[in-house]
């Protein structure tokens, strides 16, 4: 298969687990900009973690339904190069922070959702779990042929949605996507990253890719 999947750490809360998913091999980090996340993070916390990163890992800013100047504000203030949208954001609102990278995250009930991803013309398209008044970090894992049909449209896709270091194996054979996102998956409580967790993670995710 060989192919060069991108492994993503979501909700980085300090410098010591940014410092632990980079070391473990991680391609990018996930810092969250939404205050009800038990995963949530300063502008100026995301910054001075952001300083210390090596300069090739991608640096995701994570937002909600957030409003435009918000966004704007931790560009300039977090040095963040992509943007993640998982609230509601309708296409013509992820646009206009182009030309930064963005992705788009969909809670995937059921085939319906399908129909509706290709208004999205973002770089990459994230697919995560639906959890009635969630709105991600669940532990919950969805159906993952809807993930092989969503790769038919053609954006890359993220794998997100309940992923562990026992699981993600399975995840990667099966759907082979662009990348997998992983935040509660590797924690040992929320907001907390466990380091062999990590590790793991990323050794099973990679040694399945090839």
């Amino acid at each position: 298969m060989g192919m060069n999947l991108k492994i993503k750490i979501c909700g980085i809360t300090n410098p010591g687990d940014a410092q632990a998913a980079v070391e473990a091999g991680a391609n990018a980090l996930g810092f969250m900009f939404y205050e009800p996340s038990p995963r949530n993070v300063s502008l100026g916390a995301a910054a001075n973690i952001i300083r210390g990163l090596p300069p090739f890992v991608v640096k995701v800013g994570v937002f909600v339904n957030a409003a435009e100047p918000f966004i704007r504000q931790a560009i300039g203030e977090c040095g963040i190069d992509t943007l993640q949208f998982h609230g509601e954001e309708p296409p013509e609102f992820c646009r206009q922070f182009a030309p930064l990278k963005r992705y788009k995250a969909f809670r995937v009930r059921d085939r319906a959702l399908l129909k509706t991803m290709p208004q999205f013309d973002t770089d990459a398209w994230l697919l995560d779990s639906c959890v009635p008044g969630k709105l991600g970090g669940t532990g919950a894992q969805f159906n993952w042929d809807l993930a092989v049909e969503a790769k038919q449209l053609g954006r890359p896709i993220i794998l997100a949605g309940g992923l562990t270091p026992e699981n993600v194996a399975a995840a990667v054979r099966r759907v082979q996507p662009y990348a997998v996102d992983v935040s509660s998956g590797v924690e040992s409580e929320p907001g907390k990253k466990d380091a062999r967790k990590l590790r793991d993670f990323i050794a099973a995710a990679s040694a399945a890719a090839h």
